[in-house]
């Protein structure tokens, strides 16, 4: 063998081991990327829930407002969703709050109205891994006595 046959020799291997680091390294750029994008995720959700619950704290307290609906009467809910805006880190989020009742029935003197509320806060486009929604339902009662009426109080 002479030395010419073996000219270049060298550099291709060079070449290889580049590629094969270059790909190792885009491997764990990529890798390192997913703990980010989960835990942001996972924040995204969290404050999803903080938005939902927000609205139906926002709807119980429109049922159980004694001003807007006398104490005498049980409110009747909302005809449709209300949107819900909310202000600083929530206030990306679509919230929308949901009322079915009352369903009433009687314990001795008293008229019970039960109320369900349901909120449901969304960020994010449908199908895509951005997207955060969360759901949160509660049931709250309003009662009447019927001997004062001018309690809501069970």
């Amino acid at each position: 063998m002479t030395r010419a046959h073996q000219e270049g020799f060298g550099i291709v291997s060079a070449i290889f081991v580049l590629v094969v680091l270059a790909a190792l390294a885009a491997a764990l750029v990529s890798f390192s990327r997913l703990p980010h994008a989960a835990s942001a995720l996972d924040l995204q959700s969290v404050r999803a829930d903080q938005a939902a619950c927000a609205g139906t704290q926002w709807g119980v307290s429109r049922i159980l407002d004694t001003q807007a609906a006398p104490a005498a009467f049980l409110p009747d809910c909302w005809s449709s969703p209300e949107s819900l805006t909310l202000t600083q880190d929530l206030a990306p989020f679509a919230v929308s709050v949901t009322c079915t009742g009352p369903a009433s029935g009687t314990e001795l003197t008293r008229t019970i109205g039960m109320y369900r509320i349901s909120a449901t806060a969304t960020i994010g486009v449908a199908n895509r891994p951005n997207r955060a929604s969360r759901t949160v339902e509660v049931t709250v009662s309003r009662c009447l006595n019927a001997i004062a009426a001018r309690s809501h109080r069970c």
